[in-house]
């Protein structure tokens, strides 16, 4: 499998390069050069078969002639080694838990898998030592920080927005200690985002360092999110309705990976993408006009994005098509307000307490479902509810229950690096 940058001004790379370098060295994201289809029987006999091997069926083609197929089941076995259960919330809605893994977040499944793509990788190359460099708007920085912990060859640095994630995600990345190193820099997500990108492109740190990123846009971040709609169809299938997921939406990585795995079949008749009020994807698919905003902070911080990296990926999926984009997509925004109406309601009406990202994706998936009342939907929860301690017990006036695994990290000792701008992060990097 060959990948091609967006930008169309770099060479074409294999899945091994492009995972190590994260970007084109145009700047431009990786996009694999031919899309699979698997087979309508495999579909027709999905219930029968486990979730490694379906994940191995749907991402395979993807890494062909990277890594061996042992090799490959094992990775996948590794990442996929905790549950995601289907909870109902009503009659034609449920909701797929994503966060049962170590740092009870979604990007668990991606950084994991890149993690252990990149420790496979590094074994071959052990002479050449990787940093990881990533962005995070909440809990990125916890899921790679975990998934890379202590692997050989690789340093990760986490740039994280200062004063914009919760107490239990700034924990997560700041008290590891080992090959794990959290920069704290005064601005937005977009800035952090922004001097990573810069960083890329740095010869200066280029020429002393390799560099790698693990922000969804790299493809081994990215394409492993593919698993949860599988995941999903797999145990849906049995309701014989047409299958809406909703997702809370930031850097659009995890809903571009859904809208590839229905190119490659899988049978989801709608995806819904649910921002908060950084809505610059709901606002293109009412205008057909793509305009980046500067980010504003909200108690879904995760989706607190901009300029989503991801969507020119979606884009391409499509052909730039905006009329077959707008069949398969729909797009809402919530303010706060909104999104604590809905904490209550899941709550008051079924007992199930959700993250407020979760929330924000309940609301898309019931204003879309009330022109569409034949389809069963679900809403993606990303992350326990105990990440946002302070918003969800304020809203619901009730008391979460940490959950043991996440006590100790609470009790440790926060350590980061304070910068303010792309000479702070180029400073570290270089000395």
């Amino acid at each position: 499998m060959i990948y091609n940058s967006l930008n169309n001004k770099s060479e074409p790379a294999k899945f091994e390069e492009a995972v190590v370098r994260g970007i084109a060295p145009d700047r431009g994201l990786y996009f694999p050069e031919k899309i699979h289809r698997l087979p309508d029987s495999f579909f027709e006999n999905i219930e029968s078969k486990s979730i490694p091997d379906i994940a191995y069926d749907a991402i395979a083609p993807f890494l062909e002639g990277s890594i061996p197929e042992l090799e490959l089941k094992k990775i996948i076995s590794e990442t996929l080694d905790f549950e995601f259960p289907v909870i109902p919330i009503h009659d034609n809605i449920g909701t797929l838990e994503l966060f049962q893994g170590p740092t009870l977040a979604f990007k668990d499944v991606g950084a994991r898998f890149m993690a252990r793509c990149l420790g496979y990788f590094n074994k071959e190359n052990s002479s050449q030592k990787v940093t990881v460099l990533v962005a995070t708007s909440g809990d990125t920085g916890g899921a790679v920080a975990n998934g890379f912990l202590g692997v050989s060859g690789i340093e990760v640095v986490i740039l994280y927005p200062k004063g914009k994630v919760s107490k239990v995600q700034e924990q997560q990345l700041t008290t590891l200690g080992q090959n794990i190193t959290a920069l704290e820099v005064n601005g937005t997500f977009d800035d952090c985002q922004d001097m990573v990108k810069t960083a890329f492109l740095d010869q200066e740190i280029t020429t002393q360092k390799q560099l790698t990123s693990a922000n969804s846009i790299n493809v081994a971040r990215w394409l492993p999110q593919m698993f949860y709609y599988f995941i999903a169809y797999r145990e849906l299938k049995k309701h014989n309705k047409p299958l809406v997921i909703s997702v809370p939406s930031g850097n659009f990585g995890n809903i571009c990976a859904g809208l590839m795995a229905h190119q490659i079949g899988l049978p989801i008749d709608h995806f819904v993408a649910s921002t908060n009020i950084n809505d610059v994807v709901p606002d293109y698919l009412k205008t057909g006009v793509y305009k980046p905003i500067k980010s504003s902070p909200t108690i879904s911080n995760a989706m607190d994005v901009g300029d989503p990296s991801n969507f020119i990926r979606i884009l391409k999926i499509f052909g730039n098509n905006f009329e077959n984009l707008k069949e398969m997509l729909s797009g809402y925004r919530y303010t706060d307000e909104e999104t604590r109406v809905a904490l209550k309601e899941i709550h008051q009406t079924s007992g199930y307490v959700a993250d407020p990202h979760g929330a924000v994706g309940y609301l898309g998936l019931k204003d879309y479902l009330k022109n569409h009342p034949n389809k069963y939907g679900i809403f993606l929860e990303t992350a326990h509810p105990v990440k946002f301690l302070d918003t969800v017990e304020e809203t619901l006036d009730i008391k979460v229950e940490v959950p043991e695994r996440l006590q100790e990290t609470l009790s440790k000792t926060k350590k980061s690096i304070e910068i303010n701008d792309y000479q702070g992060l180029k400073k570290f990097l270089i000395h």
